[in-house]
């Protein structure tokens, strides 16, 4: 029973009643109460963002939660979620990359440097013609 009692959904919900009351629940009672309110619970969360949206005569609700990942993940779960980093991190890099050398090429049609003489790809002219 003790168990049950710890349980933070049965605690919450017990904390908020008279002491007296909180005594007279069974084992039994208390495991009905926290089916009852389980699946309602949500946690606390970094973003809890919830609204509701009118669109002409009818109303629509939205929730957007967002936080840490408390669950266990499955072995499939576990891969794609590797699979997904892998893909941001890839991401993230190839468009630093590609930034970089926009800008050393910038850098090098700035100082006139010709590599390939007559030769261009057209970034510098493009480039100028922006700040025109």
């Amino acid at each position: 029973m003790s168990d049950l009692r710890s349980d933070p959904a049965v605690r919450s919900l017990l904390e908020r009643m008279p002491e007296t009351i909180q005594d007279s629940f069974s084992d039994e009672q208390l495991t009905h109460l926290k089916v009852a309110i389980g699946a309602r619970q949500w946690g606390n969360h970094a973003l809890d963002c919830r609204g509701v949206i009118k669109i002409l005569k009818y109303r629509y609700y939205f929730v957007v939660l967002a936080g840490r990942n408390r669950r266990g993940l499955s072995a499939k779960e576990q891969k794609m979620a590797k699979i997904a980093q892998a893909s941001i991190v890839t991401f993230f890099i190839l468009i630093a990359s590609l930034t970089v050398i926009l800008a050393l090429y910038l850098i090098k049609s700035a100082l006139g440097i010709d590599i390939f003489e007559g030769y261009s790809f057209g970034v510098w002219d493009w480039f100028k013609n922006l700040f025109k």
